[in-house]
């Protein structure tokens, strides 16, 4: 651990909570630029809007959500127009700070009007959203799941799920929601955080049992009474591709602020907490994403008042040990010259020290949550330092590891595996390599106006009916409103949001009676056209 830094490289980084080091220019580091900001409630609740104006049938697994303060009017009239229209209706929402955390700040409502404005909203903003009301229950009690996903790499897009996760019980028999129960925590919120206060809360020594069990454990009992796991499997694999799909746009517009193309630097993956909710009908609900998910295996007990010791937890260490280990196996910096090498050969990773760079200059009260004693079930005999074994290092790592000691892996490849189902969903990925590419100033995420300007100038977006006045008026209109509702004021101008809501304004004024999604297609794809004509005469122009 280097609390001070590092001068020396390293193969790995791994920051204890967020990407914060630009004196780094080689090697992987464990945190994309910007991942924070990007899974916040506010701005994923944004970006799966954003798709499923696209998309909505795609992205139906993201509940109903309208944003805090600047939408409560919306919120509002919504709601009294949907109980006109059906009186039948009952809702409950969730309220959900923007950057709580660990169920901080929580609550349940049955009208808008229970909002509590008294406290600071305006300083606090929060997430509304509708309440999964009918869960699937195991032992007459809500739950929810963990997923451990790895986003190992941007561009090309490559994403890891793990074969197993946690599933987090709550410790009070599940009712549906009412008056008389909504402040009732430990039957409708699920975060460990605030469960393991309750008296009801089981630490259990078997995976099966207990508070907190693997996600396997309830697939087994699904399937013992018949529920059709593959599909249930196929959803969620679906829901956390699409899920990383919404979020890669503005993850690119952070990665070439903090690490421009041409420059030395870094390559980044990442480790995020998906958290699923499972409907009564096996429909998995996308909750949240967690862009620091814990890795503790232990948990705290009390011995005598006041007095605590860690206690080992079997069921966090048989799945967060191997999805650690698996994504070290994965990011191996050594794979690479192996593979370039005729005679190559598989590292055997240590089991009681591992060397990489620590580093958690910010944030204190956040200690890197790696209390892994991390287990690489070697050969015995085997040296807890780096270990030659002969043979191919591909074939061993990917379809014998168990040749080289080393269980098999626990991440399985969902992208590129998937691509061809998937990439069609990729339009706003696409808007953003427009962004990028006209923001002109390396290290910047927002858009000026010159920047706009050029932009319709070299796409052959204006025209008599739709002047570079009218351009200039859409560029101060949209700008204006979303820099009046975000919370980055060091730079100004357009930000990558305001950009994709220009875009669709453009598409739908340029192409009518057509859904939004081939709208937006149409306009790219004319967009694409117009600058590659332009880089082909600029590149005859260089070579004349």
């Amino acid at each position: 651990q280097f609390p001070f830094g590092r001068r020396l490289p390293c193969d790995i980084y791994w920051h204890g909570v967020s990407f914060h080091d630009n004196n780094i220019f080689s090697g992987q580091v464990n945190k994309f630029p910007g991942m924070m900001e990007t899974v916040r409630k506010i701005t994923l609740s944004r970006a799966m809007r954003t798709m499923q104006d696209l998309f909505p049938l795609e992205y139906n697994f993201y509940p109903r959500s309208w944003i805090l303060p600047e939408e409560l009017p919306l919120f509002v009239a919504e709601v009294r127009v949907m109980k006109d229209s059906d009186p039948s209706w009952k809702p409950t929402f969730i309220v959900k700070p923007d950057g709580g955390c660990q169920g901080d700040g929580i609550y349940l409502i049955k009208d808008p009007s229970d909002i509590r404005l008294t406290g600071s909203i305006q300083s606090r903003p929060a997430v509304v959203q509708e309440y999964i009301c009918k869960p699937l229950l195991v032992d007459k009690l809500k739950f929810d799941i963990r997923l451990y996903v790895l986003l190992k790499s941007l561009e090309p897009l490559e994403i890891y799920i793990a074969k197993d996760g946690l599933s987090r019980f709550c410790t009070e028999p599940y009712q549906e929601p009412t008056l008389k129960n909504l402040h009732q925590v430990f039957m409708h919120l699920t975060n460990y955080s605030l469960n393991i206060h309750s008296e009801n809360f089981v630490h259990s020594d078997s995976v099966n049992t207990g508070s907190k069990r693997t996600f396997s454990s309830i697939l087994c009992r699904l399937s013992s009474r018949g529920a059709d796991v593959k599909k249930l499997w196929s959803d969620i694999i679906s829901l956390v591709i699409k899920t990383i799909i919404a979020l890669t746009p503005e993850l690119k517009v952070y990665y070439q602020s903090d690490i421009p193309a041409g420059k030395p630097g870094p390559t980044c993956f990442q480790i995020l907490g998906f958290d699923i909710l499972l409907m009564k009908n096996l429909k998995p609900m996308l909750l949240e994403v967690n862009a620091n998910p814990s890795m503790r295996i232990e948990h705290e007990q009390e011995l005598s008042p006041g007095v605590f010791e860690n206690v080992p937890s079997p069921v966090d260490e048989e799945v967060k040990v191997a999805v650690i280990r698996d994504t070290l196996r994965l990011g191996d910096p050594q794979k690479k010259k192996r593979r370039d090498t005729q005679d190559s050969s598989l590292r055997a990773v240590g089991a009681s020290c591992i060397s990489w760079g620590m580093k958690d200059k910010q944030h204190k009260h956040h200690s890197p949550k790696l209390s892994l004693k991390l287990k690489f079930y070697l050969k015995p005999g085997s040296c807890p330092s780096l270990e030659q074994v002969p043979g191919s290092s591909e074939a061993l790592l990917d379809a014998e590891p168990e040749a080289a000691g080393l269980p098999s892996l626990c991440l399985k490849q969902v992208f590129p595996k998937y691509a061809k189902q998937f990439n069609y969903l990729r339009l706003v990925e696409r808007v953003a390599a427009l962004f990028i590419r006209f923001l002109g100033v390396k290290g910047t995420t927002k858009l000026g106006p010159t920047g706009f300007r050029t932009f319709i100038r070299n796409c052959k977006l204006s025209n008599s009916s739709f002047s570079m006045a009218a351009v200039d008026i859409l560029y101060i209109d949209i700008t204006r409103r979303w820099n009046s509702v975000g919370i980055d004021h060091r730079e100004s101008g357009m930000c990558l949001q305001a950009f994709v809501e220009a875009f669709f304004c453009l598409a739908q004024r340029k192409y009518k009676s057509v859904p939004l999604h081939k709208q937006v297609l149409s306009l790219l794809e004319l967009c694409e056209c117009h600058l590659a004509a332009l880089d082909e005469k600029r590149l005859l122009w260089g070579c004349g």
